[in-house]
């Protein structure tokens, strides 16, 4: 039986993202096992990987933790003391298992190899099977043999610094690093788990744990029935993982799985970029967290009664801080006037505006001005899954209306699969340029935002070059 690894430890262990093993995959170029990859296979499609260059994922972490508004989740990025001390005694138990079943596999081997040699039935077929043995013992191709001892050594290594959850029944995985609870790896890993405090206060988080053991991290007011106890629940946002993990909870998969939140929010910071753009953060209660897709919007209410809707522009990993791009604020004063600390009501999430998280198809992302907002959300969404082809963004707008610029460069140099391309000037020809790119639309899928009159421009000259519609997705602005 060979060694399988599943497809997040497969990637760690070589330096890859998850959506580079899918593309192998899907190129036939590498084999899975009930969705894992045997060692073997993972050395033979990657011969000259270096076990200890993670360069790639050091960058993807870094902008998941840019789009969580942090920069280190500690100083070490190592889970606590007990959780380590923990998982260190599991392993060690599991070793000293694996090394008595090893011991008692070579005893078999030595017996087998004298009974062969006391056998006089068939000195034919004896002599075939000692050499046959023999080989195999002393082959085994020594290369590979040390590639392989080296890559479960550092898989070892992750197992205690980095658990693995397993969700069903979606089947989606992710690792828990650091002093993360459940719940907070999985937003970071861009996965839409049921929650709402992120304290232990509503109990939303709720799930079953199938296989495996969890610590507990920090105290919780919910308080959980016997019934639900006896049943294996925890609370996500509560408790780290000490083994890897099967768990049974719920997960949004479309907007309906959403409901609809009101939040009395807080303005953390604004950026006035020019008289007519704003960028806005809000900041949620530690109690009441909203739950949104990237992509959607929400309706912001003054307190004079004044509102708007605008388009989210942060990432779904971060429910606590929200970021907005308000535009046309000449026709909205109130809104021009906020100051930092003034509350502000927010209804969200609305809108049909997501990523489509099991296409595999490369994203193409077309913004026209503000409406990189929602596409920014798109983006950090989809790095933080791991599992988009690649990405390409074309922003269009008037010279200097690139306003987070040096934001889509930083993506475009950490990742290998991001391309970014600024375009200035007429709509037409700028969209001439991005169909001359992409003359085979129904190759990629398009995510399409901005004001109603480039909306229709757009969609007009993509339904002429036979983009199919269930490729076609929009944002229209307001």
């Amino acid at each position: 039986m060979p060694q399988l690894l599943t497809l997040s430890r497969a990637a760690r262990l070589v330096g890859v993202t998850r959506s580079a093993l899918q593309k192998k995959i899907r190129r036939g170029e590498l084999s899975t096992f009930e969705g894992e990859i045997a060692i073997t296979d993972l050395l033979r499609a990657y011969p000259d990987t270096k076990m200890h260059d993670t360069t790639m994922l050091e960058r993807v972490e870094r902008i998941k933790a840019e789009a969580m508004h942090t920069t280190q989740r500690d100083d070490t990025g190592l889970p606590t003391p007990q959780v380590l001390v923990a998982r260190l005694t599991l392993i060690s138990k599991e070793l000293l298992s694996t090394k008595s079943e090893l011991k008692r596999y070579l005893e078999l081997f030595d017996t087998l190899t004298q009974k062969l040699s006391e056998a006089a039935d068939d000195n034919s077929l004896r002599s075939t099977l000692q050499n046959w043995l023999k080989t195999e013992m002393q082959s085994n191709e020594k290369k590979d043999t040390d590639k392989a001892a080296e890559l479960l050594a550092k898989d070892t290594v992750l197992r205690i610094i980095a658990a693995q959850v397993k969700m069903i029944p979606s089947g989606h995985e992710y690792l828990v690093e650091g002093k993360d609870s459940i719940l907070e790896a999985a937003l970071r890993n861009g996965l839409s788990m049921n929650y709402g405090c992120d304290n232990g206060n509503c109990g939303l988080c709720k799930a079953r744990i199938i296989s495996g053991e969890v610590q507990q991290i920090r105290h919780h007011d919910y308080i959980l029935s016997e019934a639900e106890k006896q049943m294996g629940y925890k609370l996500m946002c509560c408790n780290t993982p000490l083994t890897d993990l099967v768990i049974e909870a719920a997960e949004a998969h479309s907007v309906a799985d959403i409901p609809l939140q009101q939040i009395e929010t807080k303005v953390k910071k604004l950026e006035r970029l020019h008289d007519n753009l704003l960028v806005l953060h809000l900041q949620t209660p530690r109690s009441k967290t909203l739950r949104f897709l990237a992509g959607q919007s929400a309706t912001l209410t003054l307190k004079e009664g004044n509102s708007a809707e605008y388009f989210i522009a942060s990432c779904p990993c971060d429910g606590r801080q929200l970021e907005f791009h308000l535009d046309n604020l000449s026709d909205n004063p109130a809104f021009s006037s906020l100051k930092k600390g003034q509350m502000v009501n927010l209804e969200a999430p609305k809108g049909e505006f997501i990523l489509q998280e099991e296409s595999t198809r490369p994203a193409l992302f077309l913004a026209y001005a503000h409406g990189f907002a929602p596409i920014k959300s798109l983006i950090e969404h989809g790095i933080a899954l791991e599992t988009v082809s690649s990405f390409h963004l074309y922003w269009i707008a008037q010279p200097g209306g690139h306003y987070q610029n040096n934001l889509c460069r930083a993506w475009a140099d950490a990742l290998d699969n991001f391309q970014y391309t600024p375009l200035t000037g007429d709509i037409k020809q700028s969209l001439t340029r991005v169909l001359e790119d992409y003359p085979e639309l129904k190759d990629v899928e398009v995510y399409l935002s901005g004001p109603k009159s480039f909306v229709a421009d757009a969609e007009a000259m993509l339904r002429e070059h036979n983009l199919p519609e269930t490729q076609l997705h929009v944002g229209e602005l307001n």
